[in-house]
């Protein structure tokens, strides 16, 4: 009897670190969910990731005392299941936070990227739905433009062969191709705008793509990508960029 008891103890105890972690781990997803659903600010969500991130590092390092206090006292194989699923969930309620907010440090604070920082395109039909939010649609000057420099050096317009108007179609098709909810597509200026939204949290970014006739049968795409809010977008508009010129350069 007297082996038993402690077997009978680590096996509640490692249902009471993966019951933590299974919190954890729910938590975190419902931070972003709830933000998307307009249950509450994006700040809450956030403090609701930063939380449920700390609730998964207890869940993950309880865990490995568990593994390790088990190996020594011969726990039984079903306690090690239940501790190892702790660990994997628990971890991965810490990882994700973790790996976003390494990248907000790792990225410039700034949430406005384009191809052209000398003479961005411009928002007309989306500035409807800017109002009352965070962040503005005039560009921030030269202090926004040399931080993207130094990040994301590689963001640069697009050259592609043909006439403006077949950049034009080629350009629509593959911001509906993205998912994109087209707002205004004029192929008279040479202009698509649209919205695309995150899919965790749920965020609203802003695009406008310029297509200008270069002769010689080309054109040159300029994209700009805007967040709403946030004052970082830790990467997610040049990401989106990137993409968007990276699906034109091989259609």
């Amino acid at each position: 009897m007297a082996t038993k008891y402690p077997h009978h103890i680590f096996f509640r105890l490692s249902f009471v670190i993966l019951l933590l972690a299974v919190v954890s781990a729910l938590a975190g997803v419902s931070a972003g969910l709830g933000t998307r659903l307009g249950l509450w600010a994006f700040g809450t969500g956030f403090t609701i990731l930063r939380f449920a991130a700390y609730g998964g590092l207890v869940a993950a390092l309880s865990s490995l005392i568990m593994l390790l206090a088990g190996f020594a006292l011969r726990a039984p194989a079903s306690t090690f299941a239940v501790t190892t699923l702790a660990l994997l969930i628990g971890g991965t309620a810490f990882y994700v936070p973790l790996s976003l907010w390494r990248e907000a440090r790792r990225l410039p604070v700034i949430h406005d990227i384009t191809t052209d920082t000398d003479d961005p395109p411009q928002f007309k039909a989306v500035l409807p739905l800017r109002r009352n939010v965070q962040n503005p649609s005039e560009y921030g000057g030269e202090q926004v433009a040399l931080k993207q420099r130094l990040a994301y050096p590689d963001i640069k317009p697009l050259i592609l062969p043909g006439d403006a108007d077949a950049a034009f179609d080629k350009a629509l098709g593959a911001a509906k191709g993205l998912g994109w909810e087209i707002v205004d597509a004029d192929k008279g200026q040479g202009r698509i705008e649209a919205t695309d939204t995150t899919l965790w949290f749920g965020f609203k970014d802003d695009i406008v793509v310029r297509i200008t006739p270069l002769g010689q049968g080309s054109a040159r795409i300029d994209v700009r990508s805007v967040s709403r809010v946030g004052r970082s977008d830790i990467g997610k508009n040049a990401q989106r960029v990137r993409k968007y010129l990276g699906l034109l350069s091989r259609g």
